[in-house]
């Protein structure tokens, strides 16, 4: 036993889909699951055996010092017994992190509990490493760890017999081993020194973190929410140099941590995340975000449309690509969910960060790939998942989307700007109507994503309510909005018996029609000028054709004794103020263009007529058109964020896999030990 000492179709113009557009190409140069097999190199063979090469074709090859030492951890008496000095050699030795872990895997469980001691006291030996002086030992040791976690992971099934707290350190010194642990890396973090161990101290959280696909599942965590690190990695965030090398992982890893047992039980992160006030963290954390998303942008822009500069400009342009009319049109993508998650929780739970969103972030074309330590090799992002021409994969992405939308829409800031859509300082709210619109006239497919539209109204809807509440009168190009409302209700209706084997079609044409009792009742508290109410009267008397279709259809259905029947009903008595507009004014249109003569009306002409019988218009009070119900997240979408949280952990731990963690470029900054 060991003692040791203490120590899509087109991209939407306004979006913040953040998705990156990485190469495809794959770094598997230390993936832990290399076969030997034809593909394999001689000397990747060599590798993982611990071989040295041979310098002759008649001498056996010599495995490597620390493959040897390897071994003797792998028997089942203590290796220091012998060697006295075995633990203080074996961190000065380059780690071999493919034999290591490949030896860990070799083993099955009733193997690996027979060394089980050995292991131990490889684990408390590495956390005792961490606090050394010299570097060298503490990257060999940080390597050691993520090789041990990641190959005893391997193990961690049921039927195994062994839980991987007692194998990586025995129960009884869990609690102190995971204290030292976590204060050590707390302590590299917020140091000022090697980057190098910064940014490897974070990859061994993550592997910590992702060693199970449920997170919740993840017992190790409960030391994690103990010990917290919720205080460096706000230092990472809020300090730009840190921010640009570690930013991305700093993220990723504490959108992980808030979601571990978050319905369960109180998570420490969450609660310290939603009191998060700190300017110069908020807007760490918007440039990190931002800054993926302006990469995805530059690539994706080589494929499709215009890139642009700024915070939310930069979030908003990639929504439609996850969604294309034609089957034959669909772009493979890159979706990195575990950005859009750690934006979510941002957006959700901290209501400050909603202010990072509507600034303009002039930083953000300052910010660099990291340096050091650099793969020689394109490297997968962490969190993100492979292309994919899957309509489903492409659906979640879409609805993750839809709800950090959702969620910035309730408590949406609002700045009194001109309707000038060239303005670089327009409000928030312009921007997110922008994509909205976008949305609507983009993705009328067969393939009909009627839950994303739903979700796409009711943030309309939501911003409406707001505008409504506090009077805010809005310079916004609403003509826009609701030529795409009635386009939307023009496709149902050409598309009626196709959609109605699949979806409800009229909950969609319902809250299609209520956005415009909310416009007919309410804008004259919210649209900018009187002449936008008068415009609306424009719109619904232009396309008064449109409203009488969808009159005909809900009628004919309401009257009959169908499964549409009730549905149907509803939408007929939303109907009544629009049809009352139409059957008040067309008549005194006709007369006007009879009395003078004249074929065809102008717009003007047409809006001379509806101001002046406004008097004469008799409309119904409808109620609750500004109610909705508030997003809440566990009672509606626990099963899909637990089953994206599942997505992104396993994400990141094959992308750690093939992420650089040799020790290659990290030895370069330590070459001399004093």
């Amino acid at each position: 036993m060991c003692v040791t000492g203490s120590s899509t179709v087109l991209p939407l113009q306004k979006v913040f889909f953040f998705f990156f557009f990485f190469s495809e190409t794959e770094f598997s140069l230390l993936s832990p699951r290399l076969e030997c097999n034809d593909s394999l190199t001689m000397a990747q063979v060599e590798k993982r055996g611990g071989l040295l090469r041979k310098s002759s074709a008649s001498k056996k090859p010599l495995k490597e010092k620390v493959v040897l030492m390897y071994d003797e951890i792998f028997m089942t008496e203590d290796p220091s017994k012998c060697s006295p000095r075995f633990w203080e050699e074996l961190f000065l030795m380059k780690v071999n992190l493919e034999y290591l872990e490949g030896k860990l895997e070799s083993l099955d469980g009733e193997e690996l509990m027979k060394i089980k001691d050995n292991i131990n006291c490889l684990f408390q030996h590495c956390i005792q490493a961490l606090g050394e002086e010299h570097p060298i030992r503490v990257v060999n040791a940080l390597q050691t760890l993520c090789a041990l976690i990641r190959g005893v992971h391997q193990k961690n099934k049921s039927t195994s017999g062994f839980d991987i707290i007692n194998m990586l350190m025995g129960f009884d010194k869990a609690e102190l081993c995971m204290k030292n642990l976590m204060e050590s890396l707390d302590s590299l973090l917020c140091a000022e020194g090697s980057e190098s161990l910064k940014s490897l101290c974070l990859k061994l959280l993550l592997c910590l973190v992702t060693v199970t696909d449920n997170i919740s599942q993840n017992t190790i965590l409960e030391y994690v929410m103990i010990n917290s690190i919720f205080e460096a990695i706000l230092q990472i965030l809020s300090h730009p140099p840190s921010r640009r090398e570690h930013g991305y992982d700093a993220v990723v890893l504490l959108a992980l941590l808030v979601n571990y047992r978050k319905y369960e039980s109180v998570n420490p992160y969450i609660v310290k995340l939603s009191i998060v006030d700190d300017e110069a963290t908020l807007n760490g954390m918007g440039l990190v975000i931002a800054q993926a998303l302006s990469e995805y942008n530059r690539q994706y822009k080589d494929k499709e449309e215009e890139h642009q500069s700024g915070f939310f400009s930069a979030l908003t342009n990639m929504v439609g690509s996850m969604f294309i009319a034609d089957a034959h049109e669909k772009i493979s993508v890159q979706t990195n969910e575990a950005i859009l998650l750690a934006l979510y929780e941002a957006v959700h739970l901290n209501r400050n960060f909603i202010t990072v969103l509507a600034q303009s972030h002039p930083e953000m074309g300052l910010v660099t790939t990291p340096v050091s330590p650099a793969p020689a090799t394109p490297v997968t992002p962490l969190g993100t998942t492979p292309p994919s021409s899957d309509d489903e994969h492409r659906l979640h992405s879409g609805k993750l989307c839809l709800i950090i939308l959702t969620c910035i829409a309730e408590p949406m800031r609002h700045r009194k700007k001109a309707a000038d859509k060239n303005l670089p300082c327009r409000p928030l709210v312009c921007a997110v109507l922008d994509l909205m619109v976008e949305f609507i006239v983009t993705h009328m497919m067969k393939e009909f994503p009627m839950d994303l539209y739903i979700r796409c109204i009711q943030v309309v809807h939501k911003l409406l309510c707001y505008q409504k509440k506090c009077r805010v009168r809005l310079h916004y190009t609403w003509r826009e909005l609701w030529s795409a409302l009635i386009n939307l209700l023009k496709f149902l209706m050409s598309n009626e018996t196709v959609l109605l084997a699949k979806h409800n079609i009229f909950t969609l044409a319902l809250m299609i029609v209520n956005l415009f009792n909310m416009f007919i009742t309410y804008g004259d508290t919210f649209l900018p000028t009187p002449s936008s109410y008068d415009e609306l009267y424009y719109e619904i008397i232009r396309m008064h054709q449109s409203f009488d279709n969808l009159y005909s259809m809900v009628l004919r259905l309401s009257t009959n004794a169908g499964q549409w029947k009730e549905a149907a009903s509803k939408v007929t008595h939303a109907l009544v103020n629009i049809r009352a507009i139409i059957n008040h004014f067309n008549p005194k249109i006709e007369s006007y263009a009879a009395v003078n003569h004249i074929s065809q009306l102008s717009e003007e002409q047409v809006l001379e007529v509806v101001r002046a019988n406004y008097d004469t218009l008799t409309l119904k009070l409808q109620d609750g058109l500004d109610q909705y119900e508030r997003y809440s997240e566990q009672h509606k979408e626990a099963a899909f964020f637990k089953e994206l949280v599942r997505s992104i952990s396993t994400n990141v731990r094959r992308n750690l896999a093939f992420h650089t963690l040799s020790q290659e470029v990290l030895l370069k900054e330590f070459s001399t030990i004093s």
